[in-house]
């Protein structure tokens, strides 16, 4: 049998390495998915608790509502090393890959390690429709 050549070791290895990249450690970044088509139909004004929020992952915003009334949209993707965050609770939208927590009022960073704000995302309240835009 003759020995592998240079062409075969390197596509061998290439295949390996592609087939690690698909896999993501606990508190590791993830991929980032695509961004939202614009005019995305969140949800209902309603589905938003006053003093809280509601993640949606599809289209990788979350929508508060610090005051009654009031309604802010933020990149539900961490600014520390893009894990999407999980939950809002205690005027908080947290991370749970490092601790990361941003303000339900504004998307500033509350507690790191999250270097940056939460970008703010651009929604239209229409009646009792949220709608990102």
């Amino acid at each position: 049998m003759d020995a592998p050549n240079r062409r075969t070791i390197l596509a061998g290895a290439a295949a390996g390495l592609a087939s690690l990249t698909g896999c993501a450690k606990y508190g590791e970044p993830q991929s980032t998915p695509a961004p939202a088509p614009a005019h995305a139909v969140l949800g209902k004004t309603t589905d938003i608790p006053v003093g809280g929020g509601k993640i949606f992952a599809p289209q990788q915003v979350v929508v508060t509502q610090p005051a009654k009334g009031t309604f802010k949209g933020f990149s539900s993707i961490c600014t520390h090393l893009s894990c999407p965050v999980a939950s809002v609770a205690n005027g908080t939208i947290n991370c749970d890959c490092h601790g990361s927590k941003y303000s339900i009022t504004d998307g500033a960073v509350v507690h790191g390690p999250a270097p940056r704000p939460l970008p703010p995302k651009q929604l239209t309240i229409s009646g009792d429709a949220i709608t990102l835009t």
